[in-house]
């Protein structure tokens, strides 16, 4: 490749060309090629297991009109249309509504062109970014280089206090030095700011704004209602930038935390489409005459969280017998029906090309616990374990740890807790609890937000400068093997050091009808990645 081919890192015509040549085997295509070469990062996920819902759907005419609506499994009086503060898939769905990125991700995990028409660069430091014209906000006015400075820069600022600060820090500077054009000034080299400014916080909003009570997007609906905790419906946005969608008239996202409700909703006609499907009810959706079950392999990890800046999880021999008490297979039996993967106490998962399958298997040994558990002097006590429906099979994963612990003498008052309100007043407050942790784009993105020291979602509340120093160099670090061996020595250190135990990977499950067409999964989270309404339709 030329040394001007290598400047040009994901432009539109460098993916048109490689999706319009033959792919070489196994679905690696030239863009994998380009990226490999070029950046040692951004290698799709070609193991992924994907399932559309309808065979060939996106070879069917695509047909206008109607109202979709989509319940999910949370519900929030702190629902938000600030992307900043998102935080759970009923957030990530609304604000998909309204707001675009430069970036989005395809079902391959391969970073595509939205309100950025090409990134560049040499030195995966200092980005051009070039802008799409003739797009325009909900109110009118024109997109230019300063809603993306605003939108970029104000995640710095800890009074927005948003999600994804601790990424955000990555960047030095952000300014225009165009009339279609920004400049991005990394503190480091990092090679994945392309999928990086593809998550849902990063959406570009109007410059200077700072009320959110409705949205002034340039995404493919407008805000026609929104209640905080109750529903968002959103319109066509008639002079949306891409010519022809949405195809759809209206939208309608709201949760409903019960998961039986949920699907007793899609099945009654109710709603349309629902995530976080419990693989008991997978056989009722399947045998239900139109509807059917999205299955999607992904990151996807319900975890034991063990505060370890507090007693008893401060001991690292409490943290180490709580890990041998996991009996991973009954776990992915029991809790999933067999739907998911057993895992190791590392977050990166095998469909990822990072996944270090190297370290050995922790096994369920109970003289280990008993071992441990006794060290930490916790034998014979109460500790409580808090669970909710609102992390996805915690209610079982406690229930059998708690039969485990009795056999060593431990008791576990497992403490179940409704879904309303889970997330902002137990997860990460309790000494013993669970989270449900959405996947990931890249492996930098997951360690950053999930296990740096200051990361706000730090769940356990680790803190490793040996971890902090080898993600940092991770990011600038363009050979592939050397950054994977980075990778791997990170996956050691969380799963020997961290407060965290990763039980199984869960395979995503989601309830469809079959009159929504157009459907393409995408292995990060339900709903096509929270972005499905511009892209499908109803065949009524």
């Amino acid at each position: 490749m030329s040394n001007q081919e290598n400047k040009r890192f994901f432009s539109d015509e460098l993916t048109a060309a490689a999706e319009s040549g033959s792919g070489l085997r196994d679905g690696f295509t030239r863009r994998d090629m380009m990226r490999t070469l070029m950046a040692g990062s951004l290698l799709t996920l070609g193991s992924a297991s994907l399932m559309a819902v309808s065979s060939g759907a996106m070879a069917q005419t695509p047909k206008r009109g109607g109202k979709l609506r989509m319940a999910t499994q949370t519900s929030s009086t702190a629902d938000t249309l600030d992307p900043a503060k998102a935080a759970h898939a009923t957030d990530y769905t609304r604000v998909n509504l309204f707001y675009n990125g430069l970036t989005k991700l395809d079902s391959k995990l391969g970073p595509q062109m939205v309100l950025a028409e090409e990134l560049l660069t040499t030195d995966a430091i200092t980005w051009t970014v070039k802008l799409r014209k003739d797009v325009v906000f909900h109110d009118g006015k024109p997109f230019t280089p300063a809603d993306v400075v605003y939108s970029l820069m104000r995640h710095k600022d800890p009074a927005v206090a948003s999600k994804v600060k601790v990424v955000a820090d990555q960047i030095e500077s952000v300014k225009a030095t165009g009339p279609n054009e920004v400049q991005i000034k990394l503190a480091g080299a990092n090679a994945d700011l392309p999928v990086i400014l593809s998550t849902a916080q990063f959406l570009i909003i109007r410059d200077g704004t700072t009320d959110f009570r409705t949205p002034n997007g340039t995404g493919a609906f407008k805000v026609k209602e929104f209640t905080p905790g109750v529903r968002t419906i959103g319109v066509r946005n008639e002079n949306y930038w891409k010519s022809g969608m949405p195809y759809l008239d209206e939208v309608e996202v709201f949760g409903i935390p019960d998961e039986a409700a949920r699907v007793n909703a899609l099945l009654s006609g109710d709603v349309h489409w629902i995530n976080d499907v419990n693989a008991r009810s997978t056989e009722r959706v399947r045998t239900t005459a139109g509807y059917t079950v999205i299955e999607t392999r992904t990151g996807l990890y319900t975890d034991l969280v063990i505060r370890q800046d507090v007693a008893p999880g401060n001991s690292m021999d409490f943290t180490l017998g709580m890990k041998y008490l996991m009996d991973r297979e009954q776990i992915k039996n029991a809790a999933f029906r067999g739907y998911a993967v057993t895992a190791n106490d590392q977050p990166i998962d095998p469909t990822n090309r990072f996944y270090f399958p190297g370290l050995p298997q922790r096994p369920y040994d109970p003289d280990k616990a008993k071992f441990h558990l006794q060290k930490a002097g916790v034998l014979g006590s109460t500790i409580p374990l808090v669970a909710s429906a609102a992390a996805t099979g915690s209610v079982d994963i406690a229930v059998l740890m708690q039969q485990s612990a009795q056999k060593i003498g431990l008791k576990l008052d497992v403490k179940r807790v409704p879904p309303d309100g889970y997330w902002s007043n137990q997860w990460m407050k309790v000494p013993l609890g669970f989270g449900n942790i959405n996947p990931r784009p890249s492996a930098d993105i997951l360690f950053t937000q999930l296990f740096k020291s200051d990361a706000q979602w730090n769940e356990s509340g680790w803190k490793n400068a040996q971890f902090d120093q080898l993600l940092v160099a991770a990011r600038g670090e363009t050979d592939f093997n050397k950054r994977k061996q980075m990778y791997a020595d990170m996956q050691i250190l969380v799963h020997e050091k961290c407060g965290i135990g990763i039980p199984v990977f869960i395979i995503n499950l989601e309830g469809v009808n079959t009159k929504v067409k157009g459907i393409t999964p995408v292995p990060l989270g339900a709903f096509m990645n929270y972005t499905c309404a511009e892209y499908v339709w109803l065949d009524a």
